[in-house]
């Protein structure tokens, strides 16, 4: 009974990091991040909610909405999209959505290494959705990754308003109890969610680096 009691408390530890991490929040947690740790926090409130609110309409609203419709219509088994062989059009339309956020910064004059965190995330997903031809990556690793790479280059370019290893660090412990719930729900396999994590690093990571 206790071992029973164990186990359905890690199942479910690991199914409430796996939606609290949903893909699909990711970039929001990321235009967090950066309008309030990053030398934007200087910007009005009202200014930051209104870029937030928007960027998670763009990037998490509409490409839930579209997966609600594939659902419907029975062309994806259900909203997580586990299935490998189901992953092709949602990264796509989602890969689409994260462009028209980066427009959207752009166009409300954003820095420019805050419009290529949102194409590093577009990045991302075209890459996963690549991959997804043959092979299952863990979509939630590579936005984790995804958020370190941007905390890191917000640090390494002087971009901060506080002091960020410590939160560094913080991401990089949730990367792990994020990989290991997915292993623990058998989601993935290790190398799966390594390859994630990498993907979501080196996308973003570059593309700030050498284009923001």
């Amino acid at each position: 009974m206790k071992r029973y009691t164990i186990n359905r408390f890690i199942a479910g530890a690991a199914n409430f990091l796996s939606t609290a991490f949903s893909p699909l929040l990711m970039p929001t947690y990321g235009v967090f991040l950066t309008l309030w740790v990053s030398v934007l926090c200087l910007l009005p409130y009202g200014t930051r909610v209104t870029v937030l609110l928007m960027c998670m309409g763009i990037t998490c609203i509409l490409p839930l909405i579209f997966l609600s419709v594939l659902a419907h219509f029975k062309i994806i088994k259900d909203l997580h999209v586990n299935q490998r062989e189901q992953r092709l059009i949602p990264y796509l339309f989602t890969a689409v959505c994260y462009a028209v956020a980066a427009y959207y910064l752009f166009y409300h004059h954003s820095p420019q290494w805050f419009v290529m965190f949102m194409v590093g995330s577009a990045i991302t997903v075209l890459v996963m959705a690549l991959i997804s031809l043959k092979w299952k990556i863990s979509a939630h690793m590579a936005g984790m990754g995804g958020i370190i790479a941007l905390v890191y280059q917000i640090h390494v370019q002087g971009l901060s308003a506080f002091y960020l290893l410590w939160l560094l660090c913080i991401l990089i412990l949730l990367a792990g109890l994020l990989g290991s719930a997915r292993l623990t729900l058998k989601r993935h396999n290790l190398w799966q969610v390594l390859a994630g994590v990498i993907v979501g690093f080196l996308c973003v990571s570059l593309t700030m680096k050498f284009f923001g």
